[in-house]
């Protein structure tokens, strides 16, 4: 998952730096404009009363009076003189040019080449400002970055309780996500590994529940023969321990096979089998033979990549499974796979069929479909090894009702390169 540049946890702590220091440097001039402007007021005030004359061109006396100067921001200073007919001029002078190093004149405010003179003065006069205007700058420093800061760790917070919840042993436990940067996606990352080590756990804890308990059915059975055993066994007794032992030899090999396709799934390195060319429609061909399956072929070859071991036992597992539950009229078709897929197989019978709300759990480990019993043989554990292989030769197996009664599975595997 790529995230996207603005929502990187970088380029938003850079943004908020940045915007804080634009922040800082508009607060500390407006600072510093104000201080300037209160220390030349000051100044004014501290300056005792100048006698204004005002005189026209031939030197008469036109007005004159005592008067402070006021300074107006931008304009410079101010004096009122009384005229003797009563009214009031104001006289203005503007801001005065300061001389630069070089000799030509600058601009009204500060010198080139240094800060203003009234910022050295009033430092040496009252040292205590820099340090409230340097005061002002931390704090805002400090306001500005703190919910960005704030925001970010209490996230990370939260992910390390949850993992700490998560590796204490409560596998339900899950990070809730805030976002769409790097923490974000780190949380979703920790969200989907529970959620498959959690499903891993489950269904080892199931396989192992059910394992223990399908085991029992044919000790039990084994035992009891053992116990009825004269001297000279029946010939019936004989075949029936011998068809227990069978199944019990059966059930341990599917439960191997299914916890190593398993493993498979969630991790790499677990060795299935090496991949080869197999003829498909050969393999078929043995397999429908030795149950007497007829097999329709809508392609004259086949070929396709794979572990044989693993196909020979997924076609083994639908034919076995439709003549348990359904055995007239069973039949295999193959052919090429549509879009996605390189081989088809479809396995149907005309018996009871399976229910429409079932039709996923009967591929779940141990299942057994509701018109389904012991007498029928089977843990259980045949279609959901054929779901496993097929999904590890990148294919997928589906159950469809047959019309006129029946069902029909439908395995489509992908070409896997040797």
């Amino acid at each position: 998952m790529k995230i996207p540049f603005f929502n990187r946890l970088y380029v938003r702590i850079w943004l908020a730096v940045v915007l804080t220091v634009l922040l800082l440097t508009l607060a500390f001039g407006w600072l510093w404009r104000t201080q300037a402007e209160r220390i030349r007021s000051e100044r004014l005030a501290e300056q005792p009363a100048r006698e204004m004359i005002v005189r026209d061109a031939s030197g008469q006396v036109l007005g004159q009076a005592s008067a402070r100067p006021v300074r107006v921001p931008g304009q410079g200073l101010e004096f009122e003189v009384r005229m003797p007919d009563g009214k009031t001029l104001s006289i203005q002078m503007p801001p005065r040019g300061r001389m630069a190093p070089d000799g030509a004149m600058a601009g009204p405010h500060a010198p080139m080449g240094g800060p203003p003179r009234w910022f050295d003065t009033n430092v040496q006069r009252n040292p205590g400002i820099l340090l409230w205007m340097f005061g002002v700058i931390a704090l805002a420093v400090a306001l500005g970055s703190y919910p960005v800061v704030r925001r970010l760790t209490q996230r990370l917070e939260g992910l390390r309780r949850s993992v700490e919840r998560w590796g204490a042993g409560d596998l339900r436990a899950r990070v809730a996500v805030q976002g769409h940067d790097e923490v974000a996606f780190l949380g979703r990352r920790f969200n989907v590994a529970a959620d498959r080590v959690e499903a891993l756990v489950q269904s080892h804890k199931s396989l192992l529940a059910n394992a223990s308990h399908e085991l029992r059915s044919p000790l039990a059975r084994i035992r009891m023969g053992i116990e009825l055993m004269h001297s000279a066994p029946s010939a019936a007794l004989t075949a029936e321990l011998a068809r227990n032992i069978t199944e019990l030899d059966t059930l341990i090999d599917e439960i191997l096979l299914a916890s190593r396709l398993d493993a498979a799934q969630h991790s790499a390195g677990v060795d299935l089998g090496s991949t080869e060319a197999i003829d498909t429609i050969a393999m078929a061909a043995e397999e429908c033979a030795r149950l007497s399956v007829p097999l329709h072929c809508e392609a004259h070859a086949l070929p396709l990549h794979g572990v044989p071991r693993l196909l020979r036992r997924l076609m083994r597992n639908l034919l076995e499974n439709a003549n348990r539950y359904g055995a007239s009229e069973v039949q295999m078709v193959l052919r090429a796979g549509a879009a996605g897929s390189a081989v088809e197989i479809e396995v149907c019978d005309r018996g009871p069929g399976v229910p429409e709300a079932e039709r996923e759990r009967i591929f779940e480990p141990f299942y057994r479909s509701s018109h389904a019993s012991e007498r029928d043989g089977g843990v259980g554990l045949g279609l959901a090894l054929v779901r496993s292989i097929a999904q590890s030769h990148g294919g997928s197996v589906q159950c469809l009702g047959r019309p006129g009664g029946g069902a029909c599975f439908v395995v489509r595997l992908a070409d896997q390169p040797a």
